[in-house]
């Protein structure tokens, strides 16, 4: 009997590797069957776009997506966001996967199809509604993933809680939303999350390509609002006036000191940017305030307040050496953790990512001066969030957060491969045995 124990214990684990291959085999074969269904939702999902809060009709296409696949649903979570949970018919772990749902206040200048023609009234502007930075792509690679998984419930090891999240780009001031307050209601608990995993389309990246990155991938960062209170007058006789708008001038070139005069640049990166200037309606009226939006992106705790104190102290200075006065609200209407991919879990799970595209289509990437509210869910569960090149071949890079923002759909395939390999190889690693 003693003799016969090794051989029937090579013949278990060989048994366990095949079903776990035979799932991922299955799995690449649905996520095939289905490329075209995910490139029509999110088609729908381009030309029909909501802003941050505001997402009830793409929150309802999911929500019965969800529901016709057998997964239990939950909506109105954070205002619209929709939570699906999938039980696999074997115990094992809770795994998270997100997508965000919103788009951006940008009229779209792409010549496609499906282009957006949705107009909006936004911060007193009238403006076009776009998305700008693939937000529609992730929602549709997400109800694929579903059905792809929902197909293979009885083998799964674990249960897969979907996060289909709303105002990733913000919410309206005012309201909360986003990552941060799913998180406050919940989210990675009832079931409690083990891991939670996040994927963004890279419009820089070539298709086939996956970036990815341990430790601190995106930055931190805040808004600000900064009010400069001085005199009017006349265009004509400025001396009578205590000009709030040279006063500004002064303060967004003061500014940019942090950065090149007091962040040690050898560890860490930063940003300051000045985004928004308003005041005055004539030319020959001196105006007495003047407003400034702006926003501040580090990795690090200890950086973040250096920005923060600085910025008090030019804004207030500057402002009072020129006889005016001035306030700085920081954070204004929003604020993100540093995005921190667990390093140990993404050694870990960086086969799966290889397996997806290949070992040399996974590149280590630089870090992103870019934010994501995903790092809320970072700070209840490990996670590991990472980018799918979305760039055609032979195209120019453009830019998130444009009019001219564009992406490859045969991308979305591999999205939707990445994510189930992901959840199908850390079902393994953490089976119930």
């Amino acid at each position: 009997m003693k003799k016969l124990l090794p051989m029937f214990t090579i013949l278990f684990c060989a048994n366990a590797f095949a079903q776990k291959d035979n799932l991922q085999t299955k799995a690449i074969a649905a996520a095939a069957t289905i490329e075209q269904k995910v490139i029509n939702w999110r088609r729908d999902f381009h030309a029909n776009p909501e802003l941050g809060n505001r997402e009830f009709r793409t929150a309802e296409i999911v929500a019965k997506h969800l529901t016709s696949l057998g997964i239990e649903v939950k909506t109105g979570v954070a205002k619209t966001g929709v939570i699906g949970i999938l039980k696999g018919g074997l115990p094992g772990p809770v795994i998270a996967l997100r997508a965000d749902m919103d788009a951006l206040p940008i009229t779209e200048r792409v010549n496609i199809p499906f282009a957006s023609k949705v107009k909006t009234t936004y911060n007193g502007n009238e403006t076009g509604v776009m998305h700008a930075c693939g937000h529609d792509a992730h929602t549709a690679m997400l109800m694929g993933v579903a059905e792809v998984l929902a197909g293979m419930k009885k083998d799964l090891r674990g249960t897969v809680k979907f996060i289909f999240q709303p105002a990733e780009e913000g919410s309206p001031v005012g309201e909360e939303g986003g990552a941060k307050l799913l998180v406050k209601e919940g989210v990675m608990e009832n079931p409690h999350v083990d891991v939670v995993f996040g994927i963004h389309v890279a419009a820089e990246l070539p298709v086939g390509q996956i970036g990815y990155r341990p430790a601190g991938f995106m930055a931190a960062v805040s808004d600000m609002k900064i009010i400069v209170h001085g005199l009017g007058s006349h265009g004509a006789s400025p001396w009578m006036s205590v000009d709030p708008i040279v006063t500004s001038a002064q303060i967004i070139n003061n500014l940019q000191t942090i950065v090149s005069r007091n962040l040690r640049l050898t560890d860490n990166a930063a940003v300051l940017t000045i985004g928004a200037i308003n005041g005055g309606n004539r030319s020959n009226i001196i105006p007495e305030k003047i407003e400034m939006l702006g926003t501040v992106r580090t990795f690090s705790d200890t950086d973040e307040k250096l920005f923060y104190d600085k910025i008090k102290l030019i804004v207030t200075k500057t402002a009072e050496s020129n006889g005016a006065t001035a306030e700085v609200i920081i954070p204004y209407s929003s604020k993100y953790p540093v995005t921190y991919n667990d390093p140990a879990l993404v050694q870990k799970m960086l086969p799966s990512l290889q397996k997806t595209v290949g070992v040399n289509n996974a590149i280590l990437v630089s870090a992103k001066t870019g934010s994501e509210d995903f790092s809320f869910y970072q700070q209840k569960a490990p996670g590991f969030f990472f980018n799918l090149g979305s760039m055609p071949a032979n195209a120019k890079p453009t830019s998130h957060h444009t009019p001219d923002f564009f992406i490859d759909e045969s991308s979305f395939k591999i999205g939707v491969n990445a994510f189930t390999n992901l959840v199908l190889d850390y079902m393994d690693m953490n089976k119930v045995k």
